[in-house]
């Protein structure tokens, strides 16, 4: 039997043949295409973006304390007693409101003899009595400047002794959302910067995460993995940071 009378017979055999050949290559074709859009849906480029801004402190803490060490613990707690009425009257005189003042529990403790062999005698020496106090306040520049004029009462005879005040800054959660959107528009501007040297487009965010906070005295170029709060400068920088992974088009 020659081709042609096979042909003849079978005619819808070996049109199916050729169909189903047909449909095997065009489905390679498509198969293939779906492949390398795939691909390409799954190409995404990570940049990091980041937003700067200065900050000025609206919020002060100040603290400080007297003390007195006497021969009995009632004479050391008058003399305690008569330098926070000064204190008081002084954080009057300077127009510190009264609410912002605050004065902790009076500390009491003994001052044990020491003998020449450096043991204890077992008697009491003296008794000392701590006051501390505490400043918060709103305004900035008047505590400041108050905790900068403590010598004053320490030309007065009391034993003032005055920490450095620790300045805050009260609307960081607002800032912070503002900043986080700042440094994302600074990752898409750097990932299309990116993008557009190998001829592609940024798409859509698939990803974002954001990095810690630092809160560092002005031009302080100090880092932490942790984050870093600084409550030692008045004037301070905010720097947020985000990672942010775009789809490719």
């Amino acid at each position: 039997m020659n081709g042609d009378s096979v042909l003849n017979r079978f005619p819808q055999l070996f049109g199916g043949l050729f169909a189903l050949s047909a449909a095997i290559v065009i489905g390679s074709f498509i198969g293939a295409g779906a492949i390398r859009e795939v691909k390409s849906a799954n190409d995404v480029l990570t940049v990091t973006g980041s937003a700067k801004r200065p900050i000025r402190s609206d919020y002060i803490i100040w603290r400080a304390s007297v003390s007195s060490q006497q021969p009995t613990l009632a004479a050391a707690y008058q003399e305690t007693k008569r330098y926070n009425a000064r204190i008081q009257s002084y954080l009057k005189q300077k127009k510190v409101a009264n609410e912002a003042i605050s004065f902790t529990s009076i500390e009491t403790s003994s001052v044990p003899e020491i003998l020449p062999n450096g043991r204890e005698s077992g008697n009491t020496l003296a008794y000392r009595v701590v006051q501390r106090l505490e400043v918060r306040s709103d305004q900035v520049d008047q505590i400041t400047a108050l905790s900068r004029q403590a010598n004053d009462l320490i030309n007065e005879g009391i034993p003032l002794q005055s920490n450095p005040p620790e300045y805050l800054y009260t609307q960081l959660a607002q800032v912070r959302v503002e900043m986080l959107a700042e440094a994302t528009k600074d990752a898409k501007a750097r990932a299309e910067a990116i993008a557009s040297s190998t001829g592609n487009r940024v798409g859509a965010i698939r990803n974002a995460r954001t990095g810690v906070f630092q809160i560092t005295p002005r031009y302080s170029t100090e880092v932490s993995d942790s984050g870093v709060y600084d409550t030692t400068s008045l004037e301070k920088d905010i720097t947020a940071v985000v990672s942010v992974s775009f789809g490719m088009e």
